[in-house]
């Protein structure tokens, strides 16, 4: 069957082990944009332990809008703090040299809408990895889903994730394991090994 999730900034471990998993997936792109979700922010490892960041986008209450809708504040100089903060977390894990080239584009490059983001991260990750999934987009939303394996809940940040086997951190040593942060994370940490791990995963 295929699987349903929701395409988040950077999205995390266990979304990208149901992408591993899944011959084909469906993106959620049509409902209302929910704040307090991962459709902009993204945890990472940092120095001082977990670090988010945060993708500034233009939005409020009062002016609700669809998913596929909602526009990035471009005033904000967020590609250079993203960038900034991906350099200092990883900059001596094993693996980010051999990425950052591909990665960087995405930050010389504008986009006017978080999914439009979300979507070209999500494709360069998976080319990276080589991922074979195959991706379509939703056309209306639906509330419980009849004939797709549901993971949306992933992008709500309360969500804890899979129970996901402990792989090396650079800064795993001085704060612990922490799970289930951005495929950034495992990508930088265990590189070619990154897909191996995702298909191992219980998606439970």
């Amino acid at each position: 069957m295929t699987a349903l999730i929701t395409p988040t900034l950077f999205s995390n471990i266990s979304t990208f082990a149901v992408i591993a998993q899944h011959k084909h997936v469906i993106l959620e792109v049509s409902g209302n944009y929910q704040k307090q979700t991962f459709r902009n922010r993204a945890n990472i490892y940092g120095a001082n332990g977990l670090l988010q960041l945060n993708l500034p986008v233009i939005y409020s209450q009062k002016d609700r809008k669809s998913y596929k809708d909602v526009a990035i504040f471009n005033q904000d100089k967020w590609q250079i703090h993203i960038w900034k903060s991906l350099e200092s977390a990883y900059k001596t894990s094993p693996f980010f040299e051999y990425y950052e080239d591909e990665l960087n584009e995405l930050f010389n490059t504008k986009f006017e809408t978080v999914l439009d983001f979300n979507l070209k991260s999500l494709n360069l990750i998976c080319e990276l990895l080589q991922i074979e999934t195959t991706f379509s987009k939703t056309e209306t939303f639906e509330k419980t889903p009849e004939n797709s394996l549901d993971f949306r809940h992933l992008a709500n940040r309360k969500s804890e994730g899979f129970n996901l086997k402990p792989y090396t951190q650079v800064f795993g040593i001085k704060h612990g394991f922490i799970s289930n942060l951005s495929i950034l994370d495992l990508l930088f940490n265990e590189g070619t090994n990154t897909v191996t791990y995702l298909e191992s995963q219980p998606l439970k």
